[in-house]
């Protein structure tokens, strides 16, 4: 290949890594969606009125370990950081590794950890960083276009790590994850958020003491 060849080859490279600079954070959500649509299942952050209204929910004096699925660009991680006690830990998980080195890049609270792995792994990775259950557990994973068996997997490992009393955060833009959730979760609490691209289902299933182990 002449050097010619190689500089055409190059420059779209160079402008894809401008718009990521210009963009910061939505250029690398951005990214992760193009590459993986099925994984990430939104082209944008969710909105400030879908945060607050999702965490609105959670017992912050009592929350220790507070754990994310599919984090992206960290929309969510801030947010639950500045909500969370001083000796808590919040534990994110994605399968995308530009996401992760992007969030152990730009976040530096030592109270975070950034995992590149699975959501079904949760109760190891939890038993990894010196945890055996979780009090929340958010997830935005596109429930309804997750490969055959990875959903319910994830359903139920979810359901396993988080203690009595605790609960599943889920925020998705179709209403088949609460079918996932209602398999283990006896109490399922549900809204709309309308100010969000698209408008998305919020799902709260409740871990009761009175719930089988």
């Amino acid at each position: 290949m002449t050097s010619s060849e190689l500089a055409r080859e190059a420059f779209p490279q160079k402008i894809k890594r401008k718009i990521k600079q210009t963009l910061g954070p939505w250029g690398v959500f951005f990214d992760g969606f193009l590459r993986n649509p099925v994984m990430v299942g939104s082209i944008v952050p969710s909105s400030r009125f879908t945060i607050n209204r999702m965490l609105s929910r959670v017992d912050w004096d009592n929350c220790k370990l507070f754990v994310e699925y599919g984090p992206g660009v960290g929309t969510f991680c801030r947010p639950v950081l500045d909500r969370m006690r001083r000796d808590a830990m919040l534990i994110v998980i994605d399968t995308n590794p530009r996401f992760i080195e992007y969030l152990r890049r730009t976040i530096t609270d030592s109270r975070f950890v950034a995992v590149n792995g699975s959501a079904a792994d949760v109760e190891e990775i939890v038993r990894a960083h010196g945890h055996e259950k979780a009090d929340y557990v958010l997830s935005g994973l596109p429930f309804s276009t997750l490969p055959d068996g990875v959903g319910p997997a994830i359903a139920a490992a979810t359901y396993r790590v988080i203690r009595k009393g605790g609960a599943f955060l889920v925020y998705q833009f179709t209403p088949r994850a609460r079918t996932f959730m209602a398999k283990h979760f006896k109490r399922i609490d549900n809204a709309i958020e309308p100010i969000n691209v698209p408008p998305c289902f919020l799902y709260w299933g409740w871990k009761d003491e009175d719930d089988a182990a």
